[in-house]
């Protein structure tokens, strides 16, 4: 991690915050820009050069296109986006897929290649995706090049979700770069929902994290059953872990002014992985449709074209989740899926009771998370064929995961749902009560974040790998 979570929680964010606001409004973004580099050049400090290189790179751009456009050459505004493009994918491919790429070499053709063995700059995904939907909305006239190199650097760098998302794409917050305020009710939501993502992480993702941790570990003696449970903890642990993220970076960016879009919806009421796809990492989605989907030509040069362009997007969709290919496989199994479902089974989905379609769609994100979750195909495929009946079908450790993790699985799936928050609605009623409620929430969900933090060293990071 890039700061510890106490050095997070008690230093960096109340400094920051504090500095943030003593400031005349006009410097708020250089301050941003100045801390945010801080915080991420806390462990590994040389990768500051490479941000700032992005940073500057993707202004240059920015200004190039505009000026191409208002001398009246688009070869030259193209020019300049193709450069764009191309060195921000190339930094990314170094840095993420060439020992992949090695090793992938080594074992088709029985070389003997080293590998650079890199460090992965954190985050690099997310921030690469954004600087590149800022190059391309320029040359696409959807929005103005910024001609404040600070206010870009603040853009690019932002901390509250600079190394795990949302992918926050520039024209979405291009108005609050220049001109935002924040008013009592913005920094009151920002809080409560920071404290909501934080006790999501740490209460819910790190907790049934642990259940999958023991489960995974196991190269015998694993039952059907157990297998099954053990990607249900994973799958509450990778929604409550990114989610969480995603909630915090959406908080923290109310407490400074910005109005990031959601990146969740409530992906595990959907009846279809069509629809979950459309609630799930809806950034990245969004991403993907925009920028890659639609230009490749969507749905909008035949059948056949369409299944090749939604090919080419979940294949690269899995491999932008990790340089392994696990990720690969993830993903076009998702394809594979999701063409049955455009050719009969979404229509089939929707005449079924919705159970049942919530049943399909849970059962095929446990399937395909068996590929997510391990870099080793070996380890996968062994837990797959326990998944379907590799085994035997229960054992005395399934009984005892149940004693020990039973009660807080059953919670965590009730809160992946919207029914929580409706019922609140209902119950709390009067402004004062809703008042009352959210301090308390606030402070409790704090207070033992906190407690479990400092009591507890099990607290992985899944998403900062991306």
């Amino acid at each position: 991690m890039v700061f510890s979570s106490i050095l997070f929680l008690f230093r960096f964010l109340p400094v920051a915050l504090l500095l943030y606001y003593i400031v005349p409004q006009k410097y708020r973004n250089a301050v941003l820009f100045i801390v945010s580099l801080i915080f991420y050049g806390w462990d590994e400090p040389l990768y500051i050069f490479l941000m700032l290189f992005s940073t500057v790179l993707d202004y240059t751009v920015g200004r190039a296109i505009e000026r191409s456009r208002l001398g009246g050459s688009q070869k030259g505004a193209k020019l300049a986006l193709i450069c764009s493009v191309v060195i921000n994918l190339g930094l990314l491919g170094f840095f993420k897929y060439a020992d992949f790429a090695i090793k992938t070499v080594n074992f088709l053709c029985g070389a003997d290649i080293p590998l650079l063995e890199l460090t992965l700059p954190v985050g690099i995904s997310f921030y690469t995706f954004q600087t590149l939907s800022y190059s391309i909305d320029v040359y696409r006239g959807r929005v103005n090049a910024q001609h404040n190199i600070i206010h870009f650097g603040a853009y690019v760098a932002m901390f509250p979700q600079l190394i795990a998302g949302p992918i926050v794409q520039y024209k979405t917050v291009a108005d609050e770069l220049n001109h935002r305020r924040v008013t009592a009710d913005d920094f009151a939501y920002g809080i409560r929902r920071f404290a909501q993502g934080l006790a999501k992480k740490v209460l819910l993702a790190n907790t049934v994290g642990a259940l999958f941790s023991e489960i995974a570990a196991k190269t015998a003696d694993l039952s059907m059953a157990e297998a099954w449970l053990g990607m249900v903890a994973f799958g509450l642990q990778i929604y409550f872990d990114f989610s969480g993220y995603s909630d915090m970076a959406i908080g923290m960016g109310r407490m400074l002014g910005f109005h990031f879009l959601e990146n969740f919806d409530y992906p595990f009421e959907a009846k279809s992985i069509t629809e979950f796809w459309s609630r799930w990492h809806i950034s990245l989605g969004a991403f993907f449709k925009e920028y890659l989907y639609i230009p490749l030509g969507g749905n909008r040069k035949g059948f056949a074209r369409q299944i090749l362009n939604l090919f080419i997007v979940w294949a690269l969709t899995g491999l932008w989740h990790g340089a392994s290919w696990n990720f690969v496989i993830w993903g076009i199994c998702y394809f594979v899926v999701l063409v049955l479902e455009k050719l009969f089974l979404k229509k089939w989905l929707a005449k079924i009771p919705a159970f049942f379609a919530h049943l399909y769609t849970v059962v095929v994100l446990l399937c395909t998370w068996t590929a997510f979750t391990f870099p080793d195909l070996a380890n996968g495929g062994y837990y797959l064929k326990t998944f379907f009946g590799g085994g035997e079908l229960f054992n005395s450790a399934l009984l005892y995961d149940l004693r020990s993790y039973g009660a807080l699985l059953l919670i965590a799936a009730v809160l992946t749902t919207s029914f929580p928050k409706k019922l609140l609605k209902k119950v709390i009623k009067s402004e004062r009560a809703r008042f009352i409620a959210s301090l308390l929430f606030i402070v409790g969900a704090i207070t033992l974040s906190v407690m479990f933090l400092v009591s507890d060293s099990y607290n992985p990071f899944l998403y900062f790998r991306f």
